[in-house]
């Protein structure tokens, strides 16, 4: 059996969380990525960094590459022994065009395989809160196109059956030609009083909808400025949308959120925020990369046990020291000895991962904290090993070694700065849609303003509110000249989303 060489993958209707499992496996195997226009960010940061991205995208009038010049790409590519993903907003079979892709594969005798996607036609109708059926009102549903080849002399679809054919009418791509296809379902028996939603974007944190009947939608759209991708949904279902609203009523819903956390960690803020309805722009503003020199970290791991404390004051900081544990022939045990501090609840998370259970956890997590709280252990005359950031503050060990100490501080990692997100930075903000923008360190901020340049960042960040997950970070922020708009009580990722929360129902009240 020869080799499957291109894959038509589904993406989904915009909300990266509805592709398919097997269509992000495939999309993370492919050598050459041929994608739309509607393909999100999140869903291409997913593909190889060496994979050879091609843009097809497609507007309402201007096409990238025409669809023979799509199908040769997919042949060449193949024939090269590429692994080609053919990545296409919503289902590859409906109105994607897949069909005359794999067709044109066929004709050269190259194998493909089809992964379905949701399609939009019922995707935006459920996240404005429509069932495209429901027992007591729809018992049947038809998808349509609203824009048929303009070569047509007269329109394809059979208008007069569709009309009062099937209980729910979805249209898909046509709202330019709207005012036509709500007249043609008039003049064949649809009552002006059918209900009507447009839903522009749907599933994503920008979507849009528009709420009337056949007799005022075509207004309702054009006061609303309503533009292309919308579909739109004909029938008694519309009226459930009032009680079934689930998503574009949630406390972040509309609101575009910078994420400037490292790639690993970006995850947790991110998945939080689109829970409560934010679009997240995710561009890490810095990496983690191992210290300059391993020898001091190596030594002090050697002879852990001659300390009486180990303190983390990162996840990074942890994750760093189980690292070179292992690549150094050793493992947590060699960690059996001292006491472990930890500055705060999700660091003592990664440590209990690790198989450390952290003896202190201060109430206020930042190292002035960390440092009280070490001290009414009754630590004079005791050893202390502190394994964190190359370039971190020196208030904790100066205050262990004013209580009589012993310190040690070895660099576990440093923090350099993510020159592929920092190059997405200026281009995110110049767009000046950013409504919050997120630092999770004080590193972040160095190096977001040092990219920027104080004066742009300054400029830049005058629209957009600033949340710093806690007072040292936003110190930093004051001191580089940035406003800081939230702060959360606790010091924490879920308590930093909170504060966003908070700040957007209070806003908007």
């Amino acid at each position: 059996m020869k080799p499957c060489r291109v894959h038509l993958i589904g993406a989904g209707p915009g909300d990266p969380g509805l592709i398919t499992v097997k269509g992000r496996e495939r999309l993370t195997q492919a050598d050459v990525v041929v994608y739309d226009r509607l393909i999100g960010g999140e869903i291409l940061s997913w593909c190889r960094p060496d994979a050879e991205m091609i843009y097809v995208g497609k507007g309402p009038d201007r096409h990238t590459m025409t669809q023979e010049e799509i199908n040769a790409t997919l042949v060449a590519k193949a024939r090269e022994g590429k692994r080609v993903a053919r990545l296409k907003g919503g289902d590859p079979f409906v109105f994607g065009r897949g069909g005359e892709e794999a067709l044109e594969l066929v004709k050269h005798g190259i194998d493909f395989e089809v992964i379905p996607g949701v399609t939009s036609a019922i995707a935006a109708a459920a996240y404005a809160g429509i069932p495209v059926t429901e027992r007591a009102v729809a018992t049947s549903f038809c998808v349509v196109t609203g824009h048929e080849t303009p070569d047509k002399d007269a329109p394809q679809a059979d208008w007069e059956r569709l009309a009062t054919g099937p209980d729910t009418l979805v249209i898909l791509m046509g709202v330019a030609h709207l005012p036509e296809t709500v007249e043609r379902l008039i003049a064949h028996g649809r009552p002006l009083d059918t209900p009507v939603a447009c839903v522009r974007w749907g599933t994503t944190a920008r979507q849009e909808t528009v709420v009337g009947t056949l007799g005022d939608i075509v207004q309702r759209i054009a006061e609303a400025g309503l533009q292309p991708p919308v579909a739109t949904i004909v029938g008694e279902v519309v009226r459930l949308r009032e009680r079934l609203r689930w998503f574009d009523n949630r406390p972040l819903f509309g609101k575009r959120i910078l994420v400037t956390r490292t790639r690993e960690q970006a995850g947790e803020l991110g998945a939080l925020l689109r829970d409560h309805g934010a679009e997240v722009i995710e561009t890490p503003v810095i990496r983690i990369v191992p210290p300059e020199d391993f020898g001091p970290l190596d030594r002090a791991l050697a002879r852990a046990a001659e300390y009486d404390w180990l303190i983390f004051t990162s996840v990074n900081g942890v994750r760093a020291v189980r690292d070179r544990l292992w690549e150094t022939g050793l493992d947590i045990r060699a960690l059996h000895g001292p006491r472990i501090a930890a500055i705060g609840p999700r660091t003592a998370e990664e440590c209990q991962a690790v198989g450390l259970r952290p003896s202190v956890v201060p109430a206020e997590y930042v190292a002035e904290n960390l440092a009280a709280t070490l001290g009414a252990e009754g630590v004079s005359g005791q050893r202390i090993l502190i394994a964190r950031a190359a370039e971190a503050r020196e208030v904790l060990p100066d205050t262990l070694i004013n209580l009589g100490t012993q310190v040690e501080v070895v660099p576990a990692y440093q923090t350099v700065p993510d020159t592929d997100g920092l190059a997405r930075l200026a281009d995110a903000l110049d767009a000046g849609d950013i409504d919050i923008i997120t630092f999770a360190s004080s590193s972040t901020v160095r190096f977001f303003v040092e990219a920027l340049g104080q004066d742009r960042a300054q400029a830049l960040t005058s629209h957009a509110k600033i949340a710093c997950i806690g007072p040292i970070t936003a110190q930093t922020a004051k001191a580089l000249g940035l406003r800081v708009d939230m702060i959360p009580s606790e010091y924490t990722i879920p308590a930093l989303v909170e504060a966003i929360i908070d700040r957007a129902q209070s806003t908007s009240a």
